[in-house]
């Protein structure tokens, strides 16, 4: 793997003879309350020096630091978090294995959820933490930005985040000084004092001027740290010390470009070419610096400079790693490219050699591009892309992609699909298909091996595409196309094919052709060891399962993807988000209500990560389904509310069919007739658009409208609309929808007064249902279906039912419909426990009339966690809905 590099999680290493300055690493100290430290001022003023000796007395009295040196690729939030972990692993182990996890997989979470489970993972350390972000003033990405935001929002107590840069950064500043959480060190600040600069000039500097000389030079130089130095560089040797002083103007920057030419001249010509062949480098070690000067010397070279105060500073304990100050790189780059137009580029390809070595991909790549050698750049982001891309940083590579010229990336046509993977990856899929069309057209003329693999692999992301727009019958055909192309060898992306292969099957209803698919996709997966393919098969798997009938079959299957997941650590994927909606819509089916809802909203909260609608939708239905059965009313109207915003939202037909078809079935319970038959309009529409690419949807409009049917007394009618769902059902082994389909048709026969054929018929469904544990399916139907019950168990009891249906299981179901018909609302008595502040802060935003998306965003929390906590409040309560909940918090003057 592509190494992380280790001297940007240590500040630059202090000199002994640094000047003292505690008036300064006092300030930075963190007081109770405060979150954020902000170091600002202009290049030279000694932020990094200060930090960096203030790291190291907070480490001496046992409180280490935690440090990040940021750099211009640090603009890619997952490399941002990367980065950071790695920076809070240096206090604990083990941290942030999740995350990490996370930002490998091919379709990690947003970078908000990752920065929540950070800070989560930050609360539990056993003490406060201090990280330090230097050089913050390189960062100019949004999605950065917002992670350091959330950061500063969230951050438990005892953390404290300092920030370093030379611009104020666009961060939530003045709600944190309105807060009292934060603290600034401006140039104001940093500025050397009369006795600071003495100190630094006699005993850094060694050099011995007189207290007056001291004071001009401060004031000329207005404790500006940098022009102080250059300015005693420039006196060593001189005899006039005092008539230099006296001439001497610091106070204008445009000095500093005089200073450093009269520093670098008074330095032998071995030190000066040093200087300027190392120029290039944003950091140096000796083996390096060898490899660009010729040298064998690179080591007692970057000593010479260190001791010499050169503007060289170590960035590690051993003295391995340097770095220049960054005004004299400036000037030494500038130096170059003047007197040796060209040579610059050389040293960047012997960098970029160095570094491909020494497997830093990433800065072999820059430095190819700052010789601009874009056919080694090709070369080299072929090589990378693999290893950047299980780190999830999506950005970075459609950044290297995007500055290659076209013609270089035809030379290496691979990089086409590539590119068009890193478009769909950041949110860009309606721009792949040019890309994908140039990859056709060069792998005509290619060999054979290379010609399957970028048709295949162009097949395989069509596929993918096409699944996301839904278009199930397109992604089918570009599936099996990819997977006849793509060789056997290329394991990731055949189970890439063939994983969307099973997805898009069991959109379209062929189970049995899903199962088989994604039981191949499986075996690949497992055999690249590719962990998130493997888990997201086996969930995917178990769903089609579960579809099939198999309940306990799917049970297993569900807790072994769960049990993958905590062997893995990757329990902040969404694909573990689906497992845990399985495992609850297993849970409600057997009526174990509770942890049911448990579940649900657990993977909810992961699903909400990724915003892939299926998952969303089909956990939103069931956790509605689950809140009802629980007697929450206003909680199953609010869950089916999500559910069509979200399919509304992703114009995702089959979705939008299954979300209205719910909210249908809870206008129905609640007598609604009215806003239930209004909505046919639309499940017509709806079934009509999505008829070429989901058979799923027609389903759910036939069973919808039969309903509707029975609803309005219409039975005959019904029972003919119900005969092509179950042709069609029993044909392709969708048990589970079968079950529903015959339950509904013995409703229409008990309804119209055929009750000995409604009870025959419903004894069909239940022999299909009791061995796996069906009861919801049942028991949702309500009040006909208990009649139908109970002449069911009187035809039993007379023998006259053939084949019998088990006595337990039809007394279970009676039992349960008894239980919910008769469950009253929650008790209303006192508070049975205490509210939390937060508990408290969103009963005032739910008192203002805020709807969970808004008390979300005002909270910068998901709106999975406003309703985690709406929950805890409906029970501390003893409420069902918003509006008891308003009313009661009244009531005990909570608001």
């Amino acid at each position: 793997m592509d190494p992380l590099v280790s001297t940007k999680l240590r500040p630059s290493q202090s000199r002994p003879s640094l000047v003292a300055r505690p008036r300064l690493t006092e300030k930075l100290d963190p007081e109770a309350g405060r979150r954020l430290t902000l170091v600002s001022a202009p290049a030279g003023f000694g932020k990094s020096t200060l930090l960096g000796k203030w790291a190291e007395e907070r480490a001496a009295g046992g409180h280490p630091v935690a440090w990040l040196s940021l750099d211009g690729g640090d603009n890619d939030p997952a490399r941002l978090l990367t980065y950071l972990v790695a920076s809070l692993r240096t206090l604990e182990e083990e941290f942030g294995e999740a995350v990490l996890a996370a930002l490998r997989s091919p379709e990690p979470p947003r970078s908000e959820v990752l920065t929540a489970a950070l800070v989560n993972e930050i609360a539990t350390l056993d003490s406060g933490i201090d990280l330090v972000l230097d050089d913050y003033h390189l960062i100019d990405s949004e999605g950065v930005h917002r992670i350091v935001s959330l950061m500063l929002e969230r951050l438990p107590d005892g953390a404290h985040l300092v920030v370093s840069g030379r611009v104020h950064p666009p961060l939530p500043l003045a709600r944190l000084r309105a807060r009292g959480q934060m603290a600034e060190l401006g140039a104001g600040d940093l500025t050397f004092t009369e006795e600071e600069a003495g100190s630094f000039l006699k005993g850094v500097m060694d050099l011995d001027p007189s207290a007056e000389d001291v004071a001009k030079l401060e004031g000329r130089t207005e404790g500006w740290i940098a022009g102080l130095q250059l300015a005693a560089l420039s006196m060593r040797g001189r005899e006039n010390v005092s008539g230099f002083v006296e001439n001497f103007s610091g106070s204008n920057r445009d000095v500093l470009d005089f200073l450093a030419e009269e520093v670098l001249e008074s330095q032998p010509e071995a030190v000066r070419e040093f200087l300027f062949a190392t120029s290039v480098l944003d950091r140096m070690s000796a083996p390096l610096c060898d490899a660009l000067t010729g040298r064998s010397d690179g080591q007692a070279m970057l000593e010479r400079l260190e001791r010499e105060n050169l503007f060289v500073v170590a960035l590690d304990d051993e003295r391995m790693w340097y770095r220049y100050h960054h005004l004299f790189t400036d000037f030494l780059r500038g130096r170059l490219e003047r007197e040796s137009p060209g040579l610059a580029g050389e040293l960047h390809l012997r960098a970029s050699a160095w570094y491909e070595d020494n497997r830093h991909t990433a800065e072999a790549i820059g430095h190819a591009f700052s010789a601009s050698d874009h056919e080694l750049a090709a070369r080299l982001i072929e090589q990378g892309i693999p290893i950047a891309l299980r780190r999830g940083e999506f950005p970075t590579v459609l950044g290297w992609l995007e500055a290659l010229p076209t013609e270089a990336k035809h030379r290496r046509p691979r990089l086409l699909v590539r590119h068009a993977v890193a478009l769909t990856l950041t949110g860009r899929p309606d721009d792949v298909e040019p890309l994908l069309g140039e990859a056709e057209k060069i792998a005509e003329s290619t060999a054979k091996q290379n010609h399957r693999f970028l048709l295949g692999y162009a097949a395989a992301v069509r596929s993918w595409r096409a699944r996301l727009r839904g278009d199930a019958p397109g992604a089918i055909e570009h599936a099996r196309r990819a997977l006849s192309l793509l060789p056997d060898g290329d394991l990731d992306q055949r189970s890439f094919a063939a994983s969307n292969l099973g997805f898009a099957l069991r959109i379209n209803g062929d189970l049995a052709a899903a199962d088989e698919a994604l039981a191949e996709a499986l075996m690949i997966a497992r055999a690249a060891d590719h962990t998130y393919g493997t888990l997201s098969t086996m969930v995917w798997r178990a769903r089609v399962q579960m579809e099939l009938g198999r309940l306990r079959k799917a049970e297993e299957s569900f807790g072994r993807a769960l049990r993958f997941v905590t062997e893995r650590g990757v329990g902040l994927l969404p694909a573990a988000g689906i497992a845990h909606i399985g495992i609850g819509a297993l849970l409600y089916e057997r009526d174990e209500l509770e942890e049911a809802e448990r579940e649900l909203e657990q993977g909810i909260r992961l699903a909400e990560q990724a915003r892939e609608v299926g998952n969303l939708v089909w956990g939103y239905v069931t956790l509605s389904q689950t809140k009802r059965a629980r007697g929450d009313e206003e909680g199953a109207l609010e869950m089916a509310r999500e559910a069509e915003q979200v399919a509304r939202d992703a114009d995702a037909d089959l979705q939008r069919a299954i979300a209205v078809a719910w909210m249908t079935r809870l206008s129905l319970a609640r007598g609604e007739l009215g806003d239930a038959a209004a909505s046919g309009q639309e499940r017509a529409t709806g079934a009509e658009s999505a008829a070429g690419n989901a058979g799923a949807a027609k389903f759910a409009h036939l069973l919808t409208s039969a309903r509707l049917l029975r609803a309005e007394g219409r039975h005959r009618e019904a029972l003919g609309l119900l005969e092509e769902p179950r042709e069609e059902t029993e044909a392709s082994g969708r048990t589970g929808d079968l079950i529903e389909v015959i339950t509904l048709q013995a409703l229409a026969l008990w309804e119209g007064s055929k009750r000995e054929r409604a009870v025959d018929t419903l004894a069909e469904a239940m022999l299909l249902a009791e061995p796996e544990g069906y009861v919801r399916t049942f028991v949702d139907e309500e009040p006909p279906m208990a009649e139908i019950l109970s002449g069911m168990l009187e035809a039993q009891q007379r023998g006259s039912l053939d084949p019998p249906v088990p006595a337990h299981y039809l007394r279970k179901l009676l039992v349960v419909l008894e239980r919910d018909s008769a469950r009253p609302a929650s008790p209303v008595g006192g508070l049975s426990e205490h509210l939390s502040g937060r508990e408290h802060e969103i009963l005032q935003l739910v008192a203002a009339g805020k709807s969970n998306r808004r008390i979300a965003q005002e909270l910068y929390v998901s709106v999975g966690t406003v309703k985690t906590h709406l929950n805890n409040l409906y029970r501390k309560l003893g409420v069902r809905s918003r509006t008891q909940a308003i009313a009661r918090a009244r009531e005990l003057k909570l608001i």
